[in-house]
């Protein structure tokens, strides 16, 4: 389920700052705009990936699904987080049907949780080679309660919970139908959520390593929060660069650099195990989503730490749409905040 992928579903980001609504059609191996929402979550909805109060997740949804007057009853979303493991694991060659009926014992060596309590699947990345004494297989696996919670809200608004996927491989959909991957170049796909940032490494045109840090934009809010003792809804949008009181972004952006400085340090480790785990070159370049990559002034403060090429993802960039139905500069305001759901959007059931 976690893999699946022909019918289209309704790409839905349920995030800890926001849930957001993608619908794409593809046409000609080109892909359409058809409806897009977004709505505000409060901050006790869900904290550290886990749903708290469903009861708000599933008034988000039936909001978003009344104003996109969404038709579809198919609906994905994507997991990341503690609850999420995922391994990429060498063994012996067997067949398919050998590997189905195996899976089971061998990824109760590799997964930190009882067997009986996770949603596993998993997909076989080398081709069964004559010769070949080992196999490579991905395998993902997720609490099961968390699946459930999140499946939960989805079919309390009666839409249809059709597709499990992980954040970061729903980031690096979106990075694919939008960017033509460069296989002699290693980048750095860094979604930043408000109380996630997921962090996944292309090399040689595939994925090649993921991690999620415990460290979002709840950071800059909480920081903004005890500099200036301001609620909660305050300090966001003063970090979203409006004028709170007599607080303005000029003096909030000693705190918010500060914080960047805190993040950037965080992505430098996960780097520096990278580095110390893999044969791959340096990350050569940086792509940042997630709403907390619109943190005034952040992608600066990385491209000053990296120094390597860094950019924000358009998840858009090659995705039609009729300006008449969707403004512009709308879009362009939140585009790197719809990476995941567009990520979702583009994904088929079974194919």
């Amino acid at each position: 389920m976690l893999f699946s992928r022909a019918k289209g579903v309704v790409g839905l980001d349920i995030g800890s700052s926001a849930v957001k609504l993608v619908e794409l059609k593809e046409r000609k191996g080109e892909y359409h705009l058809v409806r897009l929402g977004l709505e505000p979550l409060s901050p006790e909805a869900i904290v550290d990936g886990s749903i708290m109060d469903s009861s708000l997740v599933v008034d988000a949804i039936h909001k978003l699904n009344d104003e996109t007057k969404v038709k579809q009853a198919q609906y994905g979303t994507s997991l990341s987080g503690h609850s999420v493991i995922i391994k990429k694991i060498q063994l012996p060659q067997m067949s398919e049907d050998e590997l189905a009926e195996s899976i089971q014992w061998e990824a109760e060596q590799y997964i930190p949780f009882d067997i009986n309590d996770v949603r596993m699947d998993y997909v076989l990345l080398s081709d069964d080679d004559v010769g070949q004494e080992q196999m490579e297989v991905l395998l993902v696996a997720v609490k099961r309660d968390k699946v459930n919670d999140y499946q939960s809200v989805i079919s309390q608004t009666g839409k249809s919970p059709a597709l499990i996927d992980i954040d970061v491989f729903a980031i690096q959909n979106a990075y694919e139908i939008n960017h033509d991957l460069d296989p002699l170049k290693v980048v750095a796909l860094i979604n930043m959520g408000a109380g996630v940032t997921n962090i996944n490494v292309l090399a040689r045109g595939s994925t090649v390593f993921w991690r999620d840090i415990t460290f979002g934009g709840n950071q800059f809010t909480e920081s903004l929060q005890r500099e200036f003792n301001l609620s909660f809804e305050q300090a966001e949008s003063l970090k979203r660069g409006e004028t709170v009181g007599r607080y303005t972004l000029n003096e909030a952006r000693p705190i918010l650099d500060a914080v960047s400085e805190e993040m950037a340090s965080e992505i430098q480790k996960t780097f520096d195990f990278f580095s110390a785990t893999s044969s791959e070159g340096p990350v050569e370049e940086l792509v940042l989503s997630g709403g907390c990559a619109l943190t005034p002034n952040l992608l600066q403060v990385l491209r000053d730490r990296f120094g390597v090429p860094t950019e924000l993802l358009d998840p858009l960039r090659r995705v039609h749409y009729k300006e008449s139905e969707f403004d512009r500069d709308w879009l362009t305001s939140i585009a790197p905040r719809l990476a995941v759901a567009v990520g979702l959007a583009i994904r088929k059931i079974g194919d």
